[in-house]
């Protein structure tokens, strides 16, 4: 599965990207036919510390799945993100067995 990642107005670290490569190469444990994935990450301009933004999509025969987190860091926004889209992965599945 080809995981493209963008960073918007900043470089990303190499051990950023390959700590979300990780994570997301995790979904295919939950379903295998992933064709690809996506991630946006940006900062928001807010006051507040949790301003990381990591936005996740990930590409199935016939759809696209999606989930968006801010945090303050954008590990844990890709935690919440993946884990949201394993969640939407698990009941895709169920929906196409028919459970």
């Amino acid at each position: 599965m080809a995981t493209k990642i963008q960073s918007i107005h900043f470089d990303a670290d190499v051990k950023l990207v390959n700590f979300i490569e990780e994570r997301v190469k995790k979904l295919t444990k939950f379903f295998d036919n992933i064709t690809g994935s996506e991630v946006i990450l940006k900062i928001d301009k807010s006051e507040t510390g949790e301003n990381k933004i990591a936005e996740v999509k990930v590409f199935i025969p016939g759809n696209e799945l999606f989930a968006k987190k801010q945090c303050k860091t954008f590990e844990e926004a890709t935690d919440l993100a993946v884990d949201a889209l394993k969640n939407q992965l698990v009941k895709h599945k169920e929906k196409l067995r028919g459970v």
